[in-house]
């Protein structure tokens, strides 16, 4: 039952916030009646709220409690703060990410209106080996995620700048030496990134990014300015006693 519900919730993306009973039944590939008996159980919850005309969006039920999650809104009441300078010193899109899994999960993005398009939301989810806050947490994360990752790792049209596994490799070894990444990217757009470990402690709880055009990225200083950003995150998550856990 549970697992049939977060099959159903887990159909909701970027690309379909609404949807129909026939889009989650087909998405979920739950049928017809079972998936009508959970969405009016998740609507009765607050899960999901029913649109006049039928449809499904998701409910702010799910907001509340995922309010409540440390590594989220623990993390990002600390971080806010040193997020808004960096985002007014840059004035570019500022990112704040956490390993969930084999991915990073994007808990807060700052951005102004006239900065390079991005593709990631709050609440998304970014490759580890082909953006700025995923090369700095998996550098940090488990031994066994590291090497299923490089293992497993085909360069995409994006990965400019990473072509091999043998690459990955050294690049990560580069990360831990410095806690802090570089990538590029120039599909969709051509985009550079600068990263940087938190830490509450020796663990690396998170990594903040600057996401900004790659035409004069490397002399705008985004990089000094991110890691004194994350530095100063890092002592004040350890000055609070905030540990979101791992």
């Amino acid at each position: 039952m549970i697992d049939r519900a977060f099959a159903l919730l887990s159909t909701f993306d970027s690309d379909h916030r609404v949807q129909t009973l026939a889009d989650l039944a087909h998405r979920s590939s739950i049928p017809r009646s079972s998936a009508l008996r959970l969405a009016r159980a998740l609507v009765d919850a607050g899960a999901l709220e029913r649109l006049d005309d039928g449809r499904y969006t998701v409910g702010l039920r799910l907001l509340e409690i995922a309010s409540l999650a440390p590594r989220g809104h623990g993390l990002r009441s600390v971080a806010m703060p040193f997020m808004e300078d960096l985002f007014q010193v840059t004035r570019q899109h500022v990112l704040l990410a956490v390993l969930d899994q084999e991915e990073a999960l994007l808990v807060e993005r700052l951005s102004a209106l006239d900065a390079s398009p991005v593709r990631y939301r709050v609440g998304g989810r970014l490759p580890l080996a082909s953006t700025g806050v995923g090369l700095v947490l998996l550098a940090f994360a488990p031994p066994a995620l590291q090497e299923s990752v490089i293992d497993g790792y085909v360069p995409g049209q994006d990965d400019d700048f990473l072509r091999t596994p043998a690459d990955l490799r050294r690049m990560l070894a580069e990360v831990r030496r410095g806690d802090f990444a570089v990538a590029h990217q120039d599909h969709p757009w051509p985009v550079s990134t600068a990263a940087a470990a938190v830490r509450d402690g020796d663990e690396v709880v998170a990594a903040l990014s600057v996401v900004a055009p790659r035409t004069g990225f490397a002399d705008a200083g985004y990089g000094p300015a991110v890691r004194a950003a994350a530095r100063a995150v890092s002592r004040q998550l350890s000055a609070d006693g905030v540990r979101p856990p791992g």
